[in-house]
């Protein structure tokens, strides 16, 4: 089995608690609702979002895949960190075993934050995983922080 790691982030205009509550928190209510093109729904089949915490994400018609299902290894609300793995679905591709990612929010600025996720793509014996692969994974990933972004700014409230 290989490991293929990957790091991004990007900077925002939201504070890393409103960030945090919204999309590792709430994810499973506002995550369908903004993005209801490709997401139909988000439940935890075990537990209630803590550590231990099973979620599957059903997708839409419209997406190439049907849902995936991802255990929560670590969450630390203080520090506004989670660390979670994807432990089935069709986004595992046949090629990969799991892949674990670490998502932390740091202030940045005045009243802004960076979002930090680094990934690791745990490979099937004797598979290579294609760059282009990785790169839809990081840019659905981005896509959906720009959404709740672009969401709590229009909705200073949220969050709060």
């Amino acid at each position: 089995m290989g490991v293929v790691k990957v790091s991004q982030s990007f900077k925002t205009k939201v504070t890393p608690d409103r960030m945090f509550k919204a999309l590792i928190l709430d994810s499973h209510n506002l995550c369908p609702q903004l993005m209801f093109s490709s997401i139909k729904s988000i439940e935890y089949l075990q537990g209630n979002g803590d550590a231990g915490s099973i979620k599957q994400l059903n997708f839409t018609e419209a997406s190439p895949f049907r849902y995936v299902k991802h255990i929560i290894d670590d969450l630390d609300k203080e520090k506004w960190s989670c660390k979670f793995t994807m432990i089935e679905g069709d986004a595992l591709m046949d090629k990969l075993e799991k892949i674990t990612y670490d998502v932390k929010f740091e202030p940045y600025g005045y009243g802004g934050c960076v979002c930090r996720i680094s990934s690791e793509y745990h490979t099937k014996e004797n598979v290579e995983i294609k760059e282009e692969d990785i790169e839809f994974g990081k840019d659905r990933a981005i896509g959906m922080y720009e959404v709740v972004e672009a969401y709590l700014l229009a909705h200073p409230r949220a969050y709060t």
